[in-house]
């Protein structure tokens, strides 16, 4: 019986098996799956915000890219730590996000106040001096409700 035991223990199918390293080839594809992931979510942050300078009117495009860009951004930040990816792409990835969470906020509170915000967007477009632009401030302050103000 003591030879069978010896058996035992050589038989490689016994006991739990070390997870095989993954090679050269896969780390160079997830780094390149990640890096295109990272620059889509990049341009999506970016896009959102200067979709939403351009025109108040296009803030269904903002919120949809703002969206992707959130969806995008927690997927680069989840490979980033599993493939543990360089610290940029992690620090970009976490202020991306942040940026994001604001332009969210931002988003929401125009569409709350749509009708105020382009009033005032309107009124600022056709101002030409600072006091015109001031005028136009101090009528959206007047305009908006009294909690807010």
């Amino acid at each position: 019986m003591g030879g069978s035991r010896r058996l035992q223990n050589m038989n490689p199918d016994v006991g739990p098996r070390p997870s095989p390293q993954p090679g050269p080839e896969a780390q160079k594809s997830a780094l390149g799956v990640t890096q295109i992931l990272f620059r889509a979510f990049l341009l999506s942050a970016l896009g959102s915000f200067f979709v939403f300078s351009l025109n108040v009117n296009y803030v269904w495009l903002s919120a949809i890219l703002t969206l992707a860009g959130i969806v995008l951004g927690i997927v680069v930040l989840v490979r980033a730590v599993k493939y543990k990816h360089s610290k940029l792409v992690l620090f970009g990835t976490i202020s991306g996000l942040v940026v994001s969470a604001i332009m969210c906020l931002l988003i929401l509170t125009t569409a709350l106040f749509f009708k105020h915000v382009t009033t005032y967007q309107d009124c600022t477009r056709s101002a030409l001096t600072e006091t015109a632009k001031s005028q136009c401030l101090s009528e959206l302050e007047k305009s908006m409700p009294g909690a807010l103000r």
